[in-house]
């Protein structure tokens, strides 16, 4: 039995969020414009067969594929985002499961801190694959479970504000998403975030 944990559809992604992933992508790097689809599934080791079937139904490349143990992640994309909604279908139909099969994600951390100090920001900025942060920037921290809606969040965090996204982890026990900026910007990028993430539907893990 397979279990369906993350499953979400990014109709375009954002400038910073395609070029975020192509700094962390081991497989077909995606561009800005291109719709993507996240699958997330337990166990990990199963999502080697779902991406042959997804490869297989339409005209998608794969961007990410993550095999752990106990999780399995795959990023999907391309310019039609036709093409990205019937690779995903064709995953739920292997798998016998709807999107509201997914579980419902939960913010588990959204904190916010102003005004950051130098070596703050240089301690983040030593790990981040994304953007830097700067001394006086606003800094929030989004943590999430499932850890694939962290790439939804981040996304749609870049869709509402002018914000620098820092680092994106959406893959194992919990997602986390480092965002930057002016302080009027990032509370914009948090309170969407947190809306667009209650929105979606799925059944209840926690």
């Amino acid at each position: 039995m397979i279990d369906l944990r993350t499953y979400i559809f990014l109709d375009s992604l954002q400038l910073q969020m395609a070029s975020y992933l192509s700094t962390v992508s081991r497989g077909y790097l995606p561009v800005g414009g291109q719709a993507c689809c996240i699958i997330e599934i337990a166990p990990g080791i199963e999502i080697n067969t779902l991406t042959d079937i997804a490869l297989k139904a339409t005209n998608v490349t794969p961007g990410m594929q993550v095999v752990e143990r106990a999780f399995g992640m795959l990023e999907v994309h391309s310019d039609s985002q036709g093409d990205t909604r019937m690779a995903g279908e064709s995953v739920l139909k292997a798998i016998e499961k709807t999107e509201n099969d997914r579980i419902k994600p939960r913010i588990l951390t959204s904190q916010l801190i102003k005004n950051i100090e130098d070596h703050h920001a240089q301690l983040i900025n030593r790990t981040r694959m994304g953007m830097m942060i700067l001394r006086g920037d606003t800094l929030f921290v989004l943590e999430v479970e499932p850890a694939g809606y962290a790439y939804y969040a981040a996304n749609e965090a870049e869709k509402a504000a002018h914000i620098n996204i820092i680092d994106v982890m959406g893959f194992g026990k919990f997602g986390r998403v480092y965002i930057g900026g002016e302080e009027a910007e990032v509370l914009e990028a948090k309170k969407c975030v947190e809306k667009r993430l209650a929105e979606i539907s799925g059944r209840e893990e926690y």
